[in-house]
């Protein structure tokens, strides 16, 4: 299944366009040889081309977020988008972000357990606050009382704010990526389509 919108090639990408294109792909121009340095096709950026606002605006506040030095450390911030991905059911950001949670630090048994967390005994209590709330935020549009004030146990104001915020933002590009059928994530209709019973027998 391919992409529902078209993507925008360097020769009719804008300026603001040509420069992130440089940043992210070289000299290549990514819809006729696509493809990122981490094995994606890349479309997530070539289609947001279609509007350079959105590009930059998403390219500015994502990378804001992953910046070194953070008020919210790395390995939590990781601990939520993964959470986020996997419970808004975005491939992309679950294959992106177990690398990323690799560079900052996330040993392998925390991210074999990241599934199960629930049930897990390999994560703190901090740790355990950021999951539930991802999961809470992302699968009911809230974060429970109890979860919150664990949340305020273990971080400050400004890193709860930056966790919600990393939460919303990756769950905000999960689904479009999602509804655009971009990266990964291109199989987001026919697995919910009804199943027939059985004709009755004559």
């Amino acid at each position: 299944m391919g992409n529902r919108l078209r993507q925008v090639s360097k020769h009719d990408a804008s300026p603001a366009v040509l420069k992130i294109y440089q940043e992210l792909f070289g000299d290549r121009d990514p819809v006729a040889e696509p493809g990122t340095a981490t094995g994606t096709p890349g479309d997530y950026w070539t289609t947001y081309a279609l509007v350079p606002e959105i590009l930059t605006a998403s390219r500015d506040s994502l990378m804001a977020m992953l910046q070194p030095g953070r008020a919210l450390d790395g390995r939590y911030r990781e601990l939520a988008i993964l959470r986020a991905g996997i419970v808004g059911d975005s491939r992309f950001e679950y294959s992106q972000h177990m690398k990323v949670a690799r560079m900052v630090g996330l040993p392998e048994e925390k991210l074999a357990a990241i599934k199960g967390w629930a049930t897990s005994e390999r994560f703190d209590d901090a740790e355990r606050a950021v999951m539930a709330a991802a999961d809470e935020l992302v699968g009911r549009n809230l974060i429970e009382d109890a979860t919150f004030a664990q949340l305020k146990r273990h971080f400050s104001d400004e890193q709860i704010m930056e966790l919600v915020y990393v939460i919303a933002l990756w769950r905000m590009h999960g689904l479009i990526v999602r509804a655009l059928h971009l990266e990964y994530d291109h199989d987001t209709t026919a697995r919910m389509s009804e199943i027939p019973a059985p004709s009755p027998k004559s």
